[in-house]
């Protein structure tokens, strides 16, 4: 007969094997521990788009983003930033400039089990910083997790009481 001691230290043993073996999909992170000086942001790049669009693959499939090109990819990149993990990345984000008075927040993406430990607000910071640099008067995020976007400063009203309208123009 095992012991319930012998069953969590089998346990602890498979864990700590897990987490040494390498990664195959970035989106599955594996972590026993975690400290957030391990997550490293930068500037997106050129060499990261086919990372990237691996990355994103499965928030598409579950229906969080929209799909990205490859040329929207590339478009995204000179405001975009990432965070890595080992290596890998574990979250994204890039600010769109539309014009000096309007910027959106696009294709915000972290690792699930890395969400709510600050990485993707850590992203959105990062974006609203670039907007002040480049003096862009607003920024927007157009989310079905409005919560986390309120939580980072972000509100349903404009300046003056103005409001955001929208119309799809493509079938539903």
């Amino acid at each position: 007969m095992v012991s319930i001691a012998g069953c969590f230290a089998v346990a602890e043993g498979i864990v700590r094997y897990l987490a040494s073996i390498p990664l195959l999909c970035p989106t599955e992170i594996l972590m026993t521990e975690f400290d957030l000086s391990s997550v490293t942001y930068r500037a997106a790049s050129t060499e990261d788009v086919d990372s990237l669009a691996a990355f994103i693959e499965p928030f598409v499939a579950e229906g969080r983003l929209l799909p990205r090109t490859t040329r929207e990819l590339h478009e995204l990149l000179p405001n975009g930033f990432l965070a890595e993990l080992a290596g890998q990345i574990v979250g994204f984000a890039a600010l769109e400039i539309y014009s000096s008075k309007l910027a959106e927040i696009r294709s915000l993406a972290v690792t699930l089990s890395l969400q709510g430990k600050g990485v993707g607000r850590e992203l959105v910071a990062r974006c609203v910083q670039r907007a002040e640099e480049e003096s862009v008067l607003e920024v927007m995020a157009i989310t079905s997790t409005d919560e986390f976007f309120r939580n980072c400063g972000f509100d349903f009203t404009l300046p003056g009481e103005r409001k955001a309208l929208f119309i799809q123009t493509r079938g539903t």
